[in-house]
């Protein structure tokens, strides 16, 4: 795991600056704490930040030069085939100086040229520069992992790991992307390809971004597809997908430095912890962080897992103080970000890289095989369409009588948000249920100059879009496809990457694996939901594998009281923050709507945390990044980075 940037000047006779590219590199620094490298020659500067992983000597440095200094690359990620890769290229003739994957990589594309990508199994963005062919070609890895923005003038194009390094370059302006500022107060955060910088983009997943004669060309190497069906039963499905998990954890195995796992005391990470058992890792050194509210609580099972496997576990109850830890967020998040499990991820990740460099996860597996309490939901209202008209009317003039949604996390309540959409269609239904400020909320809240300023697009259309390139057959995959391709790589795969490099941590993912994500892309919606059960499969094939409490138990989010804080700690800063002049000045929202969300959150008559999160996380960024002096942040004044968390 690295940080890299860099710049490319059309002109070959504008040379790119040796300063420039240090200074990009030094805000990239928690990226990669084990050494710096520079390559400049002419027009093109490549910079990197090394987190040193495979290869620790001096041989796998970068920015890396091959063939005479016709090839050049900076690169961030894990290729978990490299070995495999660098085998079959040695039959073809190519010499290695390193055991690194980073040369891999580019004999890779020395070989193989834009295509190299296709052969890659793992997470990575990378830039390469070719002088024969004076092509600059930048790639991220098919489920976006790995973070990759770029930016454009009218001279030439810059990259890096985070935008915050485009603040080095005293041409960069920071300006707010109003139309990325509505999305993000729609989803909580900033969906790809935008980014809150005007002129800032993300390269998405599974693309690739090459520059040649000042022209620009994004092309798309993989979409995962939900086409093809399992033929075998769901005994063979449980035997297969553990299989495939196995393999996927071994190849993650690989490492020069220590190595342990994330356990959250759910059954995702459990599995990888009972995988890395089997396959003989001694003494697994595993991790688990809990809260004193027993709400947020997972530690009693997390230990269940840990005695079952004799791990060396560590744990930490957490009392964040949210105050102390605003600064880190938005320093570190880059953007607005409203995802409170931000929170308890940055302290996982710091107290577990004191103990080791990689980390193995369970990210992905409700994304694979339908793990979330939405996908039911969902099921019901295709179940619910199917009902007469007649019938529908009587229910939903019924819920209006339900207590509010807002108030509480009843059956009840639950049950009015649930039917107060199903008029909507399935596409739009689903972002009703997964959105923080709704289109009605927004034309509420939001002026109307602010309307018009961020393009009056309905945010809801990008996930239609997505549901609408789902090649899937039924509606269960179409909503595993749109999340696949939205929520985890612009929420939850940016929460990890962001919260674990910030602490010089790696982060690996075995039910990312692109394999593992095809086979169970190909499995049928019975088999991942049935009955109301949950990822069905995989706690079938796990029950020899784990204790029955933790298979059983309700899934619980990995959140923080934020209700409880917007009513104590919060509460003055809140007040203080979004009502104060700068906030309204800038017009992007009613005062007095946002007054009344306060009051009657504190008051207890609503409960309006996560969009009070949504609205506080927004305006610290502004302050930061917009409002604040580029020097603070460049000189690493801002944020205060340094240091214990708790």
């Amino acid at each position: 795991m690295c940080g890299i940037a860099g710049r490319y000047n059309f002109s070959s006779g504008v040379p790119v600056q040796g300063e420039l590219l240090k200074r990009m590199c030094d805000l990239l620094a928690h990226r990669g704490p084990d050494g710096e490298g520079i390559y400049q020659k002419a027009n093109v500067g490549f910079g990197h930040r090394r987190l040193a992983v495979i290869d620790l000597t001096e041989a796998a440095k970068q920015p890396m030069v091959r063939v005479n200094g016709r090839f050049v690359i900076t690169y961030n990620g894990e290729i978990y085939n490299f070995q495999e890769l660098r085998q079959n290229l040695e039959k073809r003739g190519h010499q290695f100086y390193s055991d690194s994957d980073t040369e891999v990589v580019l004999a890779s594309y020395q070989e193989y040229g834009t295509k190299c990508v296709e052969y890659l199994r793992g997470m990575f963005a990378f830039a390469i520069w070719d002088e024969g062919e004076k092509r600059l070609f930048l790639a991220r890895d098919r489920v976006g992992q790995k973070p990759l923005y770029y930016w454009t003038d009218q001279d030439g194009i810059s990259f890096a790991s985070e935008p915050k390094a485009f603040l080095a370059d005293p041409h960069f302006n920071p300006e707010v992307n109003k139309e990325a500022i509505s999305h993000y107060l729609t989803y909580q955060y900033v969906p790809t390809p935008w980014s809150a910088f005007q002129g800032v983009r993300k390269l998405p997943p599974a693309h690739v971004l090459i520059v040649q004669k000042e022209q620009i060309h994004l092309e798309r190497y993989w979409k995962l597809s939900y086409s093809t069906t399992f033929s075998g039963s769901c005994e063979e499905a449980q035997q297969e997908l553990l299989a495939k998990l196995k393999e996927a954890t071994k190849l993650r195995l690989i490492s020069d430095v220590s190595l342990g796992a994330f356990l959250s005391g759910g059954i995702d990470s459990s599995v990888i912890v009972a995988l890395m058992a089997e396959l003989g890792v001694p003494r697994i050194k595993t991790f688990s962080i809990g809260f004193e509210e027993q709400a947020y609580n997972e530690l009693p099972y997390a230990k269940l897992v840990a005695q079952q496997y004799d791990t060396d576990h560590h744990e930490l109850v957490v009392t964040p103080n949210a105050t102390e830890i605003f600064q880190k967020l938005v320093w570190f998040y880059n953007e607005p970000f409203a995802d409170s499990s931000a929170i308890p991820t940055l302290y996982l990740s710091e107290m577990t890289q004191r103990h080791v460099t990689v980390a193995l996860n369970g990210d992905g597996s409700d994304e694979n095989l339908l793990g979330y309490d939405r996908y039911v939901a969902s099921l019901y209202g295709r179940w619910y369409d199917r009902l007469p008209k007649s019938l529908r009317h009587i229910v939903e003039w019924g819920t209006q009588f339900l207590p509010a949604a807002s108030k509480s996390k009843t059956i009840l309540s639950r049950l009015k948000r649930f039917v107060a959409v199903l008029s909507e269609t399935p596409e739009r239904r689903y972002g009703y249920w997964m959105c923080h400020f709704d289109p009605v909320m927004k034309q509420h809240l939001c002026t109307e100059e602010f309307m018009q300023d961020s393009g009056q697009r309905d945010s809801f259309e990008l996930l239609v879009d997505a549901f609408q390139s789902s090649d899937a057959k039924d509606f269960l995959s179409r909503l595993l496809d749109v999340d696949v391709n939205t929520y985890l790589p612009d929420d939850l795969l940016v929460k990890v990457d962001i919260a674990s490099m910030a602490h010089g941590l790696e982060a690996r993912s075995p039910f990312l694996d692109h394999h593992v994500m095809e086979f169970c892309a190909s499995l049928p919606s019975s088999m991942k939901l049935k009955g109301g059960d949950k990822k069905y499969v995989l706690k079938q094939a796990a029950k020899s594998l784990l204790p029955a409490k933790v298979l059983n138990r309700p899934k619980m989010g990995f959140g923080v009281p934020l209700d409880q804080w917007f009513r104590r700690d919060l509460r003055e800063m809140a007040y203080d923050l979004l009502l104060s002049t700068r906030a309204v000045q800038r017009g992007y929202f009613h005062k007095h709507v946002v007054e009344t969300m306060l009051d009657e959150h504190v008051s207890g008559a609503n409960n309006w945390h996560y969009r009070l999160w949504n609205l506080l996380m927004l305006e610290l960024w502004h302050q930061a990044y917009i409002d604040g002096d580029r020097d603070d942040i460049i000189s690493g004044r801002y944020g205060n980075t340094s240091g214990n968390m708790n």
